[in-house]
C-alpha cells in the first residue's frame, strides 16, 4: 500500500477531547462512536473503495475515506444542511477534532464536501451497517433473535403535485435550458413562460369547471409549443462537437421526454375523463422515480416505502427501499431473508403489523425458522397457530409497538421524513446515512 492511498484510506487519529469536554453527553457520545469507527476499519476501507471509484479526493491530498464518513456522521447527526456543514464543522472544535481536521482552514466548501458524501452508495452504508450489527452482537448489545418490522414512507422533496404545477415546472425548467442554448449556441426559441405562469393561477383560482378547463387548455398548448423549440433545439445542437453542447442536449432530451409523459397524463385525465393509474402517473419531473404512496386508505404521499427490521436493543438491523407501493404482505420474507443473511440464522421470535398478516406468511415463516410469530391484527388466525402460549403473543404484540418509535426518531431527528437528494441512487444512500448514524448514536449511548 502506497502513503497516499493510506492517507486516503485513514486520517491522523488526533486527541479528539479535551478532559473538560467529557463531562458532557454530546462529547462522550462522539467520544464512543470514534471508539466505534476505529475499532472496525474495515467501514472506512469500503467508503475508500466509493471515492476510488468515483475519484472525489479533493484538495492536494484530498479527504481521507475516514474523514469523509465521519463529515456525513456529523450532517446526518444534527440535520446540517450542505451550506452550513462546513461552517459548523470549522466553528466547532469539538467536531473538527472528530472529522480530524487540524485548523478551520483545512475544512473544504460545501461542494466538495457534498460530492464526497454523496459517493458513497446504497450498497456501502448497507455494509457499514452489517459490520455494526456484527460489532453489537460482540458487545452483547444485540443478538437478531426477536426482532419487530415494519414499512414507513419517507418523502421526496417534491411539491405536491398537480397537473398544472407540473406543465407550469415543464414549461420553466425547458425555458431556462432554451435561453442557456440561444446565449451559447444560438438556439431559437420564443418565450411563453409570463402567460404559463397566468394559466397556472387561473387554473388554480378557478370560480367553476369550464374556466379550469379552458386555462388547461391553453397550458396544454403553451407546453407543447415550448416541447417543440426544446426538440428543435437538440437538433442544432447536434451540429456541435463541444460536450458543452452535448450535455445541454441530452438535458433537454431528459426533459423533453418527462414533459411528454406530464402533456399525456393531463390530456388523459383531463380531456379524455380516463383514470390514469398511480404507477403510470408521473408527479416530479425533478424526481420522476417518485412513487404515489396511499396509506390506509387515507394519507398520500409522495416518495418510497422503506421497511425497517428493529431489534429490542432499539438498533435498526437492517433497512429495504421498495420501488412502487408493493403490499405489505410481499415484505415480510425478503425481509427475513435478509436478516438470515446477516446473522447466519432466522430470528426466532418475530413480530410485525396486521399489514403483513396471512396465513401463507406464516406458514412460510415457521418453515423459514421462526418459533413465534405475532402479527398485531389477527386477521382470522389463532393466537396457537403463531405462538405457543397467548402471553408470548402479548408480549410480541407489545414489543412490536417500539418500532413505531424508533421511526419516529429517525424521522425527527435523522431527516428521515423527507429525502433532500436527487436520483433514486441518493435516495437509497441518503435513508442510509440516516439510519446508520442513528444506530452509531445508540451503539454508543449503550456503550456509555
Amino acid at each position: 500500500m502506497n502513503t497516499t492511498c493510506a492517507m486516503r484510506r485513514l486520517s491522523a487519529d488526533p486527541d479528539l477531547f479535551r478532559p473538560s469536554l467529557m463531562p458532557h453527553k454530546k462529547a462522550r457520545e462522539l467520544a464512543a462512536i470514534d471508539a466505534i469507527l476505529v475499532a472496525n476499519p474495515s467501514i472506512a476501507e469500503a467508503v475508500w473503495n466509493d471515492l476510488q471509484r468515483k475519484k472525489k479526493a479533493t484538495g492536494r491530498l484530498g479527504l481521507s475515506a475516514d474523514q469523509v464518513l465521519r463529515i456525513a456522521i456529523i450532517k446526518q447527526l444534527y440535520s446540517y444542511s450542505y451550506a452550513d456543514l462546513p461552517f459548523h464543522i470549522a466553528d466547532s472544535e469539538t467536531n473538527r477534532r472528530f472529522c480530524h481536521f487540524t485548523s478551520p482552514e483545512a475544512v473544504p466548501k460545501k461542494t466538495a464536501l457534498a460530492r464526497s458524501i454523496k459517493a458513497i452508495r446504497e450498497e456501502t452504508w448497507h455494509y457499514i451497517n452489517r459490520v455494526l450489527m456484527g460489532y453489537a452482537n460482540d458487545k452483547g448489545i444485540e443478538d437478531g433473535k426477536r426482532v419487530r418490522i415494519d414499512p414507513t414512507v419517507t418523502e421526496t422533496n417534491v411539491h405536491p403535485p398537480t397537473d398544472n404545477s407540473l406543465l407550469f415546472d415543464c414549461v420553466r425548467v425547458c425555458e431556462r435550458l432554451l435561453r442557456r442554448a440561444h446565449a451559447e449556441f444560438g438556439a431559437s426559441y420564443s418565450s411563453h413562460r409570463r402567460r404559463a405562469k397566468r394559466r397556472h393561477l387561473e387554473v388554480m383560482n378557478a370560480r367553476n369547471e369550464g374556466q379550469r378547463l379552458l386555462a388547461y387548455r391553453d397550458l396544454l398548448k403553451i407546453t407543447k409549443k415550448t416541447i417543440g423549440y426544446a426538440k428543435q433545439a437538440v437538433v442544432h445542437l447536434s451540429a456541435y462537437s463541444e460536450a458543452r453542447a452535448e450535455l445541454l442536449a441530452a438535458k433537454l432530451s431528459h426533459y423533453i421526454e418527462l414533459s411528454e409523459r406530464v402533456i399525456d397524463q393531463t390530456e388523459r385525465r383531463l380531456l379524455k375523463n380516463e383514470s390514469v393509474p398511480a404507477q403510470e402517473k408521473i408527479v416530479s419531473i425533478f424526481e420522476p422515480h417518485t412513487d404515489i404512496i396511499r396509506k390506509d386508505r387515507r394519507d398520500t404521499y409522495y416518495g418510497h416505502k422503506v421497511t425497517l427490521s428493529g431489534g429490542k436493543s432499539g438498533l435498526v438491523l437492517d433497512w429495504a427501499v421498495a420501488k412502487g407501493n408493493p403490499a405489505d404482505t410481499t415484505l415480510l420474507m425478503p425481509m427475513l431473508s435478509r436478516l438470515r443473511d446477516i446473522y447466519g440464522r432466522t430470528p426466532s421470535q418475530v413480530s410485525v403489523d396486521g399489514g403483513f398478516a396471512s396465513r401463507e406468511n406464516l406458514r412460510l415463516a415457521k418453515e423459514a425458522g421462526v418459533t413465534e410469530m405475532a402479527f398485531a391484527k389477527k386477521r382470522g388466525l389463532k393466537v396457537e397457530d403463531m405462538t405457543s402460549t397467548p402471553a408470548i403473543y402479548r408480549m410480541l404484540r407489545d414489543f412490536r409497538a417500539g418500532i413505531e418509535g424508533i421511526i419516529s426518531f429517525l424521522k425527527r431527528s435523522f431527516g428521515m421524513r423527507r429525502c433532500t437528494w436527487k436520483s433514486f441512487a441518493s435516495f437509497g444512500s441518503y435513508v442510509g446515512a440516516s439510519i446508520v448514524t442513528a444506530n452509531l448514536l445508540m451503539l454508543a449511548r449503550h456503550l456509555t
